[in-house]
């Protein structure tokens, strides 16, 4: 079983309506429903046993690594002080941090240059698991401000035991055979018509749905729950009439960012059994420094690491590794047996043991290069804010006087104020319009 998408439940807990319905349907394990699990305080970050390998093919010190990353988190917590200021410190949250950081530069590691070095490289390894979560390509994308508007549940993040669409098979099973329709790509979407059922002159439908093989749907009401990555390139022709200016420029503004996986099997692990997360990090960066933009040469630098998977028994001896931004989106466009050398020539660098088995197999998502997905999920760009995501989801026509009811509704993660890029908020989302259409 490997997920290709969502991964994780984040925040398993009370106010988590995808925890609640997975709970309620039995298909989570027994460590989910611990209540001492679904009251720890994880902000966001996987809180799995780990081992940090840097570029040297050596073990980190845990001290130096752990008081970096604490550093760190102190940093990104005091981001949430600039929600609703009217004159942040920077525009984005890259910019604040390495300003922080850079301040503090003189006085880090007690003023030992190895040792600061260290802790800088562990601050750039930082930034770029930052990057997995917001989904961006980088921190200086994404908007100061608006940060702290995004809301983290409580809980120690869980997986589904069966994969994550047991739940939605879950949901499927209530409905009525024959309500959803899989391979049926929309072209077109035409609102604010008249149209009609052929040889049925008594009704009126003002949306017509055009699938690209020829099929068409006449509705009353339509929520759109595409994702925002698609949105942004083909908006214009996928609504005939096109969306009101402002919606549109909401779409723009935002952002939309690739995080992919690469999963690698191995027939013996070379992990100790406790470790359940293997980082990396780059000895010689810096997260004052410029990355290198040759992607050809060093896109595999921009990975976290790699989560294993659990349990052995089910899934064998295989990682997980994230991977964001430009050069996630260039890993997409190499094959497989490049990816897995790449990634053998990497995991050897890191453990220092040149004869490291080779994984046997690989397999990675390629969000960026899916034409219906274009990218992950969304963060508050720079330039966008929160009134953003509530115009992106706001039903047309929007005029209160128009005597029409609603015809396109929108949900998905994009919609969601403070739970964007979380299965948790495209759900709520889905709930909300229904809800919506029910008043």
């Amino acid at each position: 079983l490997a997920e290709m998408g969502a991964h994780w439940i984040h925040g398993p807990s009370a106010g988590n309506p995808v925890f609640c319905l997975a709970s309620q349907y039995g298909l989570l394990g027994p460590e989910a429903a611990l209540e001492e699990n679904q009251q720890a305080e994880a902000g966001g970050h996987p809180a799995l046993p780990s081992v940090t390998y840097g570029s040297s093919g050596r073990v980190l010190s845990p001290k130096a690594v752990s008081e970096a990353r604490n550093l760190f988190y102190a940093l990104l917590a005091s981001t949430r002080a600039f929600q609703g200021s009217k004159e942040p410190p920077a525009p984005s949250v890259g910019e604040y941090l390495r300003a922080e950081i850079a301040r503090r530069v003189p006085t880090m590691a007690g003023g030992v240059e190895d040792a600061r070095r260290l802790q800088l490289a562990v601050l750039a390894a930082c930034l770029k698991l930052e990057c997995c979560i917001s989904g961006t390509h980088s921190m200086d994308l994404v908007a100061l401000e608006p940060f702290g508007e995004y809301v983290s549940l409580p809980g120690l993040d869980c997986t589904f035991p069966g994969g994550y669409s047991s739940l939605s098979e879950r949901l499927l099973s209530a409905l009525p055979e024959g309500t959803v329709l899989l391979n049926k790509a929309v072209r077109t979407i035409r609102w604010r018509g008249s149209f009609r059922e052929e040889g049925d002159d008594a009704r009126d439908f003002p949306v017509r749905v055009e699938c690209e093989d020829g099929d068409a749907f006449l509705a009353d009401h339509v929520i759109v729950t595409v994702p925002l990555g698609f949105l942004k390139e083909r908006h214009q022709e996928f609504f005939q009439p096109p969306l009101p200016e402002r919606k549109a420029e909401a779409i723009r503004r935002l952002g939309f960012g690739t995080n992919n996986k690469i999963f690698l099997e191995f027939e013996q692990p070379f992990w100790e059994p406790h470790q359940q997360l293997l980082e990396v990090v780059w000895e010689d960066e810096s997260p004052l420094e410029e990355p290198s933009a040759d992607l050809e040469a060093n896109w595999f630098k921009k990975l976290i690491g790699f989560v294993v998977l659990q349990p052995p028994e089910q899934h064998g001896h295989v990682l997980c590794g994230f991977i964001a931004g430009r050069e996630s989106e260039h890993m997409e466009t190499l094959s497989d047996a490049e990816v897995l050398g790449t990634m053998t020539r990497l995991l050897r660098t890191l453990t220092g043991n040149p004869s490291l088995p080779a994984p046997r197999s690989v397999l990675r998502s390629r969000w960026h290069s899916a034409p219906y997905t274009r990218g992950s999920y969304s963060y508050v760009a720079v330039g966008s804010s929160g009134d953003d995501i509530d115009v992106l989801a706001q039903p047309l026509p929007e005029d209160p006087r128009d005597p029409r009811p609603l015809q396109l509704l929108f949900a998905g993660e994009a919609t969601h104020r403070t739970f964007y890029s979380t299965t948790h908020g495209a759900l709520l989302s889905g709930w909300r319009e229904a809800e919506r259409l029910t008043q």
